[in-house]
């Protein structure tokens, strides 16, 4: 299953022609090493607050943690408060990290990401609490143990649209895994891409 999501996201980052890619929750640079691998991807910046997942990431990419230069880059920092910086990339990936964050604290990685960072594109995936049955779940119970809430797929739609609509972002959603009629898929993953009538402005102004 893991693998398949990585593999969804390297194909919608390569389908877009994103070339500057942010990881958010980066983790152990699982994402990082398979873009790494793609030499189209010019920039890969991945941030986390997990100092001991960042330096596995480190050693598994095989960089200087004292060198914070170069096309492939592992951070420390938070998309709740980004870096400046790291403003205007063309795409970012949320990876099985926003379950992770304390439901009141959404509005900030809101603002973060979608008002601050602002990428043409974020791909975000996180699990759908419908399809934990099948997976031989109770009704109640959490995949990990970190997860502050697991959402259903109306949830996460509910949620996806709204942030759509208050940042200037269209949203598309898709099914990752095997498809169950009525419980869905096990990862729910939304697309949200920068609205064309901005992309144009900002293209009008770079002439």
């Amino acid at each position: 299953m893991h693998r398949e999501r990585l593999d969804t996201i390297v194909g919608e980052l390569l389908a877009a022609g994103a070339t500057r890619i942010l990881d958010l929750g980066c983790g152990t640079g699982e994402l990082l090493q398979r873009l790494q691998s793609h030499a189209v991807f010019e920039r890969l910046v991945g941030i986390d607050i997990d100092e001991r997942a960042i330096a596995r990431a480190r050693q598994a990419l095989c960089l200087d943690p004292l060198i914070q230069t170069g096309h492939l880059q592992v951070r420390y920092g938070s998309f709740e408060s980004p870096d400046r910086e790291l403003a205007g990339f063309d795409a970012a990936v949320m990876l099985e990290t926003i379950e992770h964050i304390d439901p009141g604290r959404l509005s900030r990685v809101e603002q973060a990401v979608f008002s601050t960072l602002r990428p043409a594109m974020v791909l975000i995936t996180t699990p759908n609490q419908e399809y934990n049955v099948l997976h031989g779940m109770h009704p109640r119970q959490r995949r990990h143990p970190g997860h502050r809430f697991e959402w259903s797929r109306a949830q996460f739609r509910l949620w996806s649209t709204g942030v759509a609509e208050r940042t200037g972002y269209d949203v598309a959603f898709l099914d990752i895994g095997p498809f169950d009629p009525v419980h869905g898929s096990s990862t729910q993953m939304a697309r949200f891409s920068r609205q064309a009538a901005e992309s144009g402005d900002q293209q009008a102004i770079a002439c």
